[in-house]
């Protein structure tokens, strides 16, 4: 989409379906071979990324992210029909929507910690454009409140991910599969800070209160299509991360903080 002048734009529009319907396609023959019968990760892809580091380019789905990523797709696809309405600055808009289908994606099949932030993180800045150039009347506001509140929370993520990587026995690993099974030998204590930090960041992608201020803001200036994923897929987010990562590598910190997650659920629904 970067490589077609900004004046075509009906072939611009061409390449954001063509590329979302191969994803969706993707997406469905994946059900094809998905094995119901087994929790052990699918559709692996594992290569080296930054070896010095013990970081990898690691995905894969099972019964928890595949649904989301299927949801993903589809969702995409509902969304760039609901497109259809914007008129101008054409080649940005797709192009914005494209990489944050990417980060969505990513999200849900990263296996790997870092890779997994570095996908959360990059929905944040499709986002903030979508909304801040093509939003309502305070699109600014709403873009910026948005940005901050979900950029501040990963901080804390990120020092929780950070606290688990030197964790683990030399040498040291992101591996969620990995990290999930030394988890049985760590304190409680230890436990409950990591799952903290972690909550932190998802609570405000959730959000849960009382970090939920951003969303109405965002959902009334966000343009209609986007305003549909916010609510389809990038609210799912951070429950899956809690769910994936918290209660995958903390159960412990999960465990204690049960009781306050339920308090937080209710005030939330009402």
């Amino acid at each position: 989409i970067l490589m077609i002048p900004k004046d075509k734009e009906r072939h611009i529009r061409i390449v954001a379906f063509a590329a979302a319907a191969v994803s969706l396609i993707a997406s469905l023959a994946m059900l094809i071979g998905f094995d119901r019968g087994t929790h052990e990760m699918q559709f692996v892809e594992r290569f080296a990324w930054i070896p010095s580091f013990g970081v990898q380019y690691f995905l894969g789905v099972d019964g928890l992210s595949y649904p989301l990523v299927l949801l993903t797709t589809f969702m995409s696809m509902i969304a760039l029909v609901g497109s259809l309405s914007i008129k101008e600055r054409i080649k940005e808009y797709f192009f914005w929507f494209l990489l944050l289908e990417v980060g969505m994606l990513g999200t849900f099949s990263a296996l790997d910690l870092i890779l997994f932030y570095v996908f959360l993180e990059l929905t944040l800045v499709p986002m903030y454009f979508l909304i801040g150039v093509w939003g309502g009347p305070r699109k600014e506001f709403a873009a910026i409140k948005f940005f901050l509140y979900t950029l501040s929370g990963s901080v804390f993520m990120l020092l929780a991910i950070l606290a688990l990587y030197f964790k683990s026995p030399a040498p040291h690993t992101f591996d969620m599969l990995s990290l999930a099974a030394l988890s049985e030998g760590w304190s409680a204590h230890f436990q409950i800070l990591v799952f903290l930090g972690l909550y932190f960041g998802m609570a405000i992608k959730i959000p849960a209160f009382p970090f939920h201020t951003w969303l109405p803001l965002a959902h009334v200036e966000a343009p209609t299509a986007v305003s549909v994923l916010l609510a389809a897929v990038l609210l799912k987010m951070g429950v899956y991360g809690l769910l994936r990562i918290a209660y995958g590598l903390a159960p412990l910190g999960f465990q204690w903080f049960l009781p306050y997650l339920a308090v937080i659920a209710v005030i939330n629904i009402v």
